[in-house]
């Protein structure tokens, strides 16, 4: 499947009337996080496609969106999207779970977690994953998440810390793709993509197009 996969950076081309000349046909949006809800909303409205989102750890709980005459009202996620945080869905050909947030370095309540927080998440959602590999031959193709992996494409300040739980998910369950955002990219020489095991681990910041298949 072709997807568009975006992440912390409201991008012009993007969020212009020009995305689909841009990016083309596609199959599937994915949100790595750390986005407004405004801009996935439209870049989904204007593919027309099924959309799967992460909240990043500078997510609001709440925003707020313009409705009929004056009114405002609240929203917590992207309307139309499906959150995928500790869940698992078939899309099509492709098995796709999320894991929101980055690791905790300060005192914020929303979307950040220690290593074993991220642990207890990760064992919530492993029956899921066993069910598919009964189901489908497989645990996983695709993870969404916000954050890196510990010592994969991660950052040495507390904040930009990968997870070293998302090294034991990939042992465990072997996905084909590990896809983040969460490190912004200043240079080009910067390693974007590195193989783990039998993952394939892609920061995908701003924004990448990728075609994503089944593992076989």
């Amino acid at each position: 499947m072709r997807a568009l996969v975006i992440s912390d950076k409201v991008e012009p081309i993007l969020y212009s009337a020009g995305i689909n000349r841009h990016v083309g046909k596609i199959d599937l949006v994915l949100s790595c996080g750390d986005l407004p809800h405004y801009y996935v909303e439209y870049v989904m409205t204007m593919m027309g496609r099924p959309t799967y989102f992460v909240h990043g750890n500078h997510a609001r709980e709440v925003e707020y969106h313009s409705g009929s005459g004056d009114e405002w009202r609240a929203v917590s996620e992207p309307m139309g999207g499906v959150n995928l945080h500790e869940r698992t869905v078939r899309e099509d050909s492709l098995l796709l779970a999320g894991l929101e947030g980055s690791i905790r370095y300060n005192s914020s309540p929303l979307f950040q977690y220690t290593d074993t927080e991220m642990m207890f998440k990760i064992l919530r959602m492993a029956p899921r994953l066993v069910l598919n590999r009964a189901r489908y031959g497989r645990y996983l193709d695709v993870l969404v998440a916000h954050s890196p992996p510990w010592g994969i494409h991660d950052q040495p300040d507390r904040p930009h810390q990968g997870f070293k739980s998302f090294l034991t998910f990939m042992q465990w369950f072997r996905p084909r793709y590990l896809l983040h955002g969460h490190i912004h990219l200043y240079r080009r020489d910067v390693v974007t993509q590195t193989r783990y095991l039998e993952t394939e681990v892609i920061n995908v910041y701003p924004y990448r197009i990728l075609e994503l298949e089944p593992k076989i």
